[in-house]
């Protein structure tokens, strides 16, 4: 799960703290990275166990209603919603079961959340249409969860409310998380049953490597990189840079010297996209046009053994 558009996040983050905090420890540094993607992947699975506690505390509505039924002998309530196929697999899954056990988390702290979140829920049109739709299917149970997901967990201003009380990270990482959310609904299969995989923590072994080489290489070689930024930028304002953004540079171009493999124009879209979220709103393209100058004034003294794409596509993500 935890990819390198997440590190790459991550290492910025965590570079501009390192100089805001004085202690200049790349240790230690490196061990606060690691712990704040760890961060993000207990997040995933927490996400994933709201839809649980969900399903529970429709549960214990359905029981109030059914003892209501049977005393006022009345039709009992329908069950649809809380036997919904999805979830039941859900809360049986062993992954996510065992991360929970170990981690000791769950919602029981956030017990009026979410009960205020189940009556949204309810009350929506979403839920109406599924519980008077005549398909019953694991596919539209599934399909169920994940227009809930959308609809009222992925934007919500209390629900990131109680995140951030609970991990400073978490708000943060929320927006890409709630995409591997999203794409773990949409993966499961109901013949897995308990055995249906999540995400792993880490796409591959090489992301872990990658994280530790990048951050290592953006710290060390801070003077040399600040440097190449320096010759690099005779019409520019250098000078006038916003310190994230000098961060932002500094790192990409740790990543075009470190990684052989990653073309330049990957790196710099790559961190034009951050610049955008995290620094002015001119940074943007500033920096991109000053890392294609870097980068030919690396290729044109020889010290950097790539390439430049000259019909380098802008996609900007949204």
């Amino acid at each position: 799960m935890i990819n390198r558009e997440i590190i790459r996040i991550k290492i910025v983050q965590l570079t501009y703290a390192y100089y805001q905090n004085g202690s200049k420890n790349i240790d230690s540094a490196e061990k606060e990275l690691f712990f704040s993607l760890s961060k993000a992947y207990d997040l995933y699975n927490y996400l994933l166990a709201l839809i649980i506690a969900i399903t529970r505390e429709a549960r214990k509505h359905l029981e109030v209603a059914q003892s209501k039924a049977r005393r006022e002998q009345t039709p009992e309530p329908s069950s649809k919603f809380v036997f919904n196929r999805f979830a039941l697999q859900l809360e049986e899954n062993k992954m996510l079961n065992d991360f929970l056990e170990i981690q000791k988390k769950n919602w029981d702290d956030n017990a009026e959340f979410v009960h205020n979140l189940y009556n949204q829920i309810t009350e929506s049109t979403i839920y109406k249409d599924y519980m008077e739709s005549e398909e019953d299917s694991y596919a539209a149970d599934r399909e169920l969860w994940r227009k809930i997901y959308r609809t009222f967990i992925q934007d919500n201003p209390d629900l990131d409310s109680v995140l951030e009380e609970q991990s400073l990270y978490w708000n943060d990482d929320k927006e890409i998380v709630d995409t591997f959310v999203l794409k773990t609904i949409k993966r499961f299969d109901e013949n897995n049953k308990a055995s249906q995989e999540l995400l792993p923590e880490y796409d591959s072994e090489e992301d872990k490597e990658f994280a530790r080489k990048l951050f290592r290489a953006t710290i060390l070689n801070a003077n040399e990189y600040q440097g190449y930024m320096s010759e690099a930028s005779h019409n520019w304002d250098f000078s006038r840079l916003a310190y994230m953004d000098v961060v932002i540079m500094q790192i990409a171009i740790a990543e075009m010297m470190t990684f052989p493999s990653i073309p330049i124009s990957v790196t710099i879209n790559e961190y034009v996209d951050i610049a955008k979220l995290y620094s002015t709103p001119r940074s943007g393209g500033y920096i991109n046009g000053m890392l294609d100058a870097i980068a030919r004034h690396l290729i044109n003294t020889r010290r950097l053994l790539k390439h430049i794409d000259e019909r380098r596509p802008r996609e900007s993500k949204q």
